[in-house]
């Protein structure tokens, strides 16, 4: 009983971060202890989340990929190879299967003037809302102009936040001190080009 309660107490992962938490994590999971899948689930589902939503789904869809990312990890739990590299395994897996989705996915209907004379009055303005897919057309035009790094790393960072800098570190092979520097950059370079879209539009 004694055991039982220390085990309870006293995880194999307990005082580890990273990559070391996220293989002791996984290897706990191997051997059936529910508590280390637990633990992958609780700090990796954010980045899993973040990949998706960067990918351009949707929130009910983005929910999805989610899921089936965990269920093909639950797949390849004995055969994963490294689990050091289980996040990066996660981004790339959650990349390829929002892909897969977004492929799926009908065109958006274009907004006709019938369409635009049916909008409720508490939408924006025909003016603003032009204003704003303007807006959004040059951010992710700027946006795809950076090069890839710059693109996972914003990704990531901008959407999930510098608490999971350490999880991003571990996902892009980056010195996790390199993260914020490296973003800095290109952010810089993501508004120059804004400003350069901006001139010449």
């Amino acid at each position: 009983m004694t055991e039982v309660h220390t085990a309870e107490a006293d995880p194999p992962w307990e005082g580890l971060r990273g990559p070391e938490l996220f293989e002791a994590c996984l290897h706990a999971a191997r051997e059936g202890d529910k508590r280390g899948l637990d633990r992958l689930v609780a700090d990796l589902t954010p980045l899993v989340w973040n990949v998706a939503r960067g990918q351009g789904l949707d929130k009910h869809t983005a929910e999805d990929v989610v899921q089936t990312v965990w269920l093909a990890l639950l797949s390849h739990l004995e055969t994963l190879r490294e689990p050091k590299a289980l996040a990066g395994w996660l981004v790339t897996t959650a990349r390829h299967e929002s892909l897969r989705v977004n492929g799926r996915k009908a065109p958006p209907l274009p907004l006709t003037d019938e369409m635009a004379e049916t909008v409720p009055s508490t939408l924006p303005a025909p003016e603003a809302e032009a204003l704003r897919t303007e807006r959004d057309r040059r951010i992710w035009v700027a946006f795809s102009k950076l090069s890839q790094r710059c693109q996972e790393l914003l990704r990531l960072t901008v959407l999930a936040g510098r608490a999971e800098y350490r999880v991003v570190a571990e996902a892009l092979h980056m010195p996790r001190g390199s993260i914020g520097p490296n973003r800095g950059r290109c952010l810089k370079t993501m508004r120059e080009l804004l400003d350069i879209e901006g001139g010449s539009a």
